[in-house]
């Protein structure tokens, strides 16, 4: 009996820990919101729009560390497989993150002149607190892969708390009590900074080690990679806007927010399965479930789009906003072909396929040549173009994932013989 306990216990933690991840990750995104909300009305829009656009930088900036978070996840889960030493790895990682945090953050601080003008800002202030915010954030996407690697779900999801509510609180109190921009960004500053403290803290408090310069080449790859999908989470909202009218554009930022939620929803599966596609043996079997997981997530987005979307789009941006948007299924379908598409993403990474990266790219391209071309009259059209993109590159990553599949069945049986 007390077994039989004990085996449930066991097999329900997988699914503890990724709500603890969901929950954790859909807290620091709804923070993030309720920043933008509480400066809106706290700020003149013409304060709020410059702030708005660094905020937006603070989203693309965070790419370095979304890539220093995807490798360091991978190498610790490859050290632990291989039972080699930890502790030295990990060391590595941490003087990779450093050398990486101060090179975005002087890049940042770097381009100040630059952002000022095409901005439009008053001083560089804000920009270098960017600077200064982005430095933690990329040394912080190392804990989180440490976390991930060792698959202390439950600590990484702390540690994604933690940094949502500092962050987000820093950047509130900043705004709330000087009610500036500069004073909104240092906040933020301060608070990526605890968080990094926070992250090292929870991962053992070690030193910076020497070596691993490859981890390196590692990174940049991950992170190009991974630019490229955030760019194409967001490229058809700056095409809409572009291409459509005003009230049209509108529609279509409150379907992106559709889309956003179909892409954000299942994003703990992602985190739970990529320590283990280190392992080809278990990517291969770990490939399909999770795009059945995600896919069964998302099917109730997708189908609360179809029976009710005008009720959903009315839901999330009022009464004025919908009558440009005949299909709001089209954004849950968008966000939810991303989710799959990022999965696909992190298993050719974790197999080092260096293609990955140019696939991304490639489909930026056609979803940017499609709107430019043909697909530029209304926000079904734009939309389309959107779900076209997507769709090709989750048909490339099948065909890649079934080619390499085979390659490493063949791999096996050689060795076997051998």
């Amino acid at each position: 009996m007390a077994q039989a306990i004990t085996q449930r216990r066991v097999q329900a933690t997988p699914s503890m820990q990724a709500a603890l991840v969901s929950v954790a990750l859909f807290g620091a995104n709804a923070l993030s919101y309720l920043l933008n909300v509480v400066a809106a009305r706290a700020l003149a829009p013409d304060v709020y729009g410059g702030l708005g656009s660094l905020l937006a930088l603070v989203v693309i900036g965070a790419v370095p560390a979304m890539g220093m978070q995807t490798v360091a996840a991978l190498r610790v889960a490859e050290l632990r497989r291989a039972r080699s030493d930890p502790a030295r790895g990990e060391r590595q990682l941490l003087r990779t993150g450093l050398v990486g945090g101060i090179l975005v953050g002087a890049v940042a601080i770097a381009a100040t002149p630059a952002l000022v003008a095409l901005l439009h800002l008053d001083s560089g202030w804000p920009v270098m607190w960017l600077g200064l915010a982005l430095a933690p954030l990329t040394l912080l996407g190392v804990f989180h892969g440490m976390l991930q690697g060792r698959q202390r779900f439950g600590m990484l999801a702390a540690l994604v708390a933690i940094e949502g509510v500092v962050k987000v609180g820093g950047g509130l109190a900043g705004l709330v009590l000087l009610r500036s921009t500069a004073a909104t960004l240092a906040g933020m500053a301060i608070g990526c900074a605890v968080a990094a403290l926070a992250g090292w803290w929870f991962c053992g408090r070690r030193r910076p080690g020497r070596g691993g310069r490859h981890l390196g080449m590692d990174v940049v790859h991950a992170t190009q990679a991974m630019l490229g999908l955030v760019l194409l989470v967001n490229l058809d909202i700056v095409l809409a806007r572009h291409n459509l009218s005003g009230d049209a554009a509108g529609d279509y930022a409150i379907g992106v927010i559709i889309t956003k939620i179909a892409y954000l929803l299942p994003q703990a599966v992602a985190v739970i399965v990529l320590p283990r596609f280190v392992d080809p043996a278990h990517r291969r079997r770990l490939v399909p479930a999770a795009l059945a997981v995600i896919a069964l997530i998302d099917i109730w987005v997708v189908g609360a789009t179809v029976v009710g979307g005008d009720a959903v789009i009315r839901a999330i941006g009022g009464d004025e906003y919908g009558s440009h948007v005949p299909a709001p299924w089209l954004f849950a379908l968008i966000g939810s072909l991303l989710a799959l598409a990022q999965l696909l993403l992190y298993s050719r990474i974790a197999s080092a396929d260096r293609r990955s990266a140019a696939v991304v790219w490639l489909a930026v391209l056609v979803e940017i040549t499609l709107v430019t071309l043909w697909l530029d009259s209304s926000v079904t059209a734009v939309a389309s173009a959107a779900l076209i993109s997507v769709a090709l590159l989750i048909a490339a990553g099948l065909f890649v994932e079934h080619r390499s599949r085979g390659v490493d069945q063949e791999s096996s049986s050689a060795m076997a013989a051998g």
